[in-house]
């Protein structure tokens, strides 16, 4: 016997302090979809920013990446991506959800890489952009199969 199961859409961001790279989840919960890189601009007109895109995409869920050393240890970015998400939590009424990033910029550059995209020909901004919202992407994945186990 076949049963469903309703899962929640789930917007990802990857926070830096210049560009936050996008990504949601398909209606069912499972698949990730990479969404346009914001600019950073001031920290209200983010979070209005994210709490429409949120709202248009009917996310229920803003799972937000934490850098994280590679031994685990937090630092300066995480403290400032933790204020974020919960400044964006209170903005958009929604959960937020922590899920570790690391390596993710560098697990995006490789995909990217493998998907024929050369980096180098890029303009610097257009790959940073690129690898912030393949890095969402990654976010996302990594929360979903998290859930999913």
């Amino acid at each position: 016997m076949f049963v469903e199961t309703r899962r929640e859409r789930v917007l990802a961001l990857d926070v830096g302090r210049k560009r936050i790279g996008l990504a949601v989840s398909d209606a069912a919960g499972w698949g990730a979809q990479g969404l346009d890189t914001l600019q950073r601009k001031t920290l209200g007109e983010d979070l209005k920013r994210i709490a429409q895109i949120a709202k248009e995409r009917k996310a229920a869920v803003l799972v937000v990446g934490l850098p994280l050393h590679m031994d685990g240890r937090e630092g300066e970015m995480t403290a400032f991506v933790r204020q974020f998400g919960t400044r964006l939590g209170a903005a958009t009424g929604l959960r937020v959800e922590f899920q570790d990033e690391r390596l993710t910029s560098v697990t995006a550059e490789e995909r990217l890489s493998e998907g024929g995209m050369s980096l180098g020909k890029l303009l610097d901004e257009k790959r940073k952009g690129a690898v912030d919202r393949m890095a969402a992407v990654i976010i996302l994945e990594d929360y979903l199969r998290g859930k999913a186990e």
